[in-house]
């Protein structure tokens, strides 16, 4: 079954500040003050995608989750053999889509993703299952992942690689300028393992879209 891409939206840091975090200007003050780089990406990239989304499920993926705020509970854990219980409760996987939930309206529900042995496409296809299966007709997929600290400059898979996120909406449905997904073509599944592969292939096929 092939599915399509109907409205995409990306964010990425610059080269000189790849610590820069979107804004969020129209997010509570309040709210926004304790989200971290990740999360932030998320809701903006997803709150891009324009009001008409806030009906849908959020399927969300990330290889590292909350990287930066888990290093700041282990130092503490090391230096100080305590941790903060506000640190805590935002440093678990689902932080990004639960606080995009709740920052934007969205009342569907989200599921926060792994991808297996570090291949894109297993979330991709996680969260396109309920649009293949016919139990939703379209849903919201994100993806993201933050700055990695320096402290883990020395660890297995430290890449200084730019800070990126995006999120677009999955149909069952075609429209005019969308793009086709077939999980069935070989092609699309040996080139779309990494989020820069995916974006890659929607960028060469509809690269008006953002």
């Amino acid at each position: 079954m092939k599915i399509y891409v109907t409205k995409f939206a990306k964010y990425q840091p610059s080269h000189e500040n790849p610590a820069e975090q979107p804004k969020l200007e129209y997010v509570d003050p309040l709210f926004r003050r304790r989200l971290s780089q990740i999360t932030r990406m998320t809701i903006e990239c997803v709150h891009n995608l324009g009001d008409d989304i806030t009906g849908l499920k959020l399927g969300f993926a990330s290889f590292r989750g909350e990287i930066a705020r888990q290093l700041k509970i282990n130092k503490g854990l090391v230096e100080d053999a305590d941790v903060m219980p506000a640190q805590f409760s935002l440093s678990v996987f689902n932080t990004p889509p639960a606080a995009t939930t709740i920052a934007l309206g969205m009342k569907a529900g989200y599921t926060a993703i792994y991808p297996s042995e570090d291949n894109f496409l297993s979330a991709l296809i996680a969260c396109a299952s309920t649009i293949l299966s016919g139990s939703e007709k379209s849903v919201v997929f994100a993806y993201a992942d933050e700055k990695i600290p320096e402290e883990y400059e020395n660890c297995a898979g430290f890449s200084k690689d730019l800070p990126l996120a995006f999120a677009c909406v999955l149909s069952s449905e075609k429209f005019p300028g969308a793009v086709e997904i077939d999980f069935e073509d070989e092609n699309f599944l040996e080139n779309t393992r990494t989020p820069k592969h995916f974006l890659e292939y929607l960028e060469n096929f509809a690269p008006g879209m953002e």
